[in-house]
């Protein structure tokens, strides 16, 4: 990593970003993209109704069934990211309201705990431990802080660490129902709590109990996974500083040098939903996914043009790179 002060230039970035229009909010893309999501809830309703009158009812069925429910809570999880971080509708109050069906009925998650966790903190102290509890993840292994005295997860830690990757989403929901209790949302906690009778419910109904627990069990797992493997590509294995010295750089110095960007074209932006973007992300967490790719092009030129480092990777090599930092714990 470059140890080089990076100039303070970050208003000429924004403004070629601006003028090309990519900063814009985009409320009809943005309103069509839920409106899918809702309508293939609809759909699963409507497969699990008519379960018995399906071609075949086989545990396959049911893990194709799940798989398909993983994409849809993937979207719902990456729609409600973006709409929290205000890049479909610029009024806050709105936009809160609007996260809600996809985030507490959806997927049973707390959009206070996500804002709050990270919009609050995680995008303004990025790796910046005394700040942001995700670079503390696994013990502190990822920081340059005196590691704890957890002998079992060192002599463990390849299994516990790449393991739990596949129980990230069952993680997010404990989270999420401490921090709303803990804070006294019951409003919130309410619609969280619907989402195991809407969801669910139809699910185990409708469904033979095999088959409905094959489908739980499936989107469990995979979501899970699909999630973890997004999130930990994003600032894992980058560098890491204390507060005294991150609130020392500017904005676009410590975005950049705490963040990884992932190559690739428009299948690996759908997968990870946008978060391969990470530097321009968090150099702009109101631009909306859409954009990001264009938005990436005109990061890494000017990067380029301005001698500053940008870090940018395939995914096979982070997963790499934080597996070497793992070794190290």
């Amino acid at each position: 990593m470059s140890t080089l002060p990076y100039p303070d230039n970050f208003r000429e970035l924004k403004d070629e970003v601006r003028i090309a229009g990519l900063l814009d909010r985009v409320p009809v893309r943005g309103t069509i993209e839920m409106i899918a999501i809702i309508l293939s809830i609809a759909l699963v309703f409507a497969i699990a109704i008519n379960w018995n009158s399906l071609p075949t009812q086989s545990l396959w069925a049911a893990v194709g069934l799940g798989f398909f429910m993983t994409i849809i809570f993937t979207r719902a999880v990456f729609v409600s990211h973006d709409i929290l971080h205000l890049q479909y509708f610029k009024n806050k109050s709105l936009s809160f309201k609007l996260s809600y069906p996809f985030s507490a009925l959806i997927i049973s998650n707390s959009s206070s705990w996500w804002d709050f966790k990270h919009n609050a903190n995680h995008h303004t102290w990025c790796n910046v431990p005394q700040k942001d509890e995700d670079i503390l993840a696994f013990d502190g292994a990822f920081t340059n802080l005196q590691k704890g005295d957890k002998r079992w997860l060192r002599a463990s830690k390849y299994l516990v660490f790449w393991g739990a990757m596949f129980f990230m989403y069952p993680a997010f929901i404990v989270q999420s129902y401490n921090f709303v209790i803990k804070r006294k949302k019951w409003g919130e906690l309410g619609l969280m709590l619907l989402h195991w009778p809407l969801i669910w419910g139809t699910i185990f109904y409708f469904l033979p109990l095999d088959a409905a627990l094959t489908t739980f069990i499936t989107l469990n797992i995979t979501l899970s996974a699909w999630l973890a493997f997004g999130f930990i590509t994003n600032h894992l294995g980058c560098e890491v500083f204390e507060k005294e010295v991150g609130e020392k750089f500017s904005w676009m110095e410590l975005q950049m040098r705490t963040s990884r960007s992932l190559k690739g074209g428009a299948f690996i932006h759908w997968f990870y939903g946008g978060l391969n973007t990470q530097i321009e992300h968090h150099l702009f967490p109101k631009a909306p996914r859409f954009n990001l790719l264009k938005i990436q092009e005109m990061t890494r030129a000017f990067a380029k043009k301005h001698g500053m480092k940008y870090f940018e990777t395939t995914p096979i090599e982070a997963y790499i790179q934080i597996n070497d930092v793992l070794k190290k714990y």
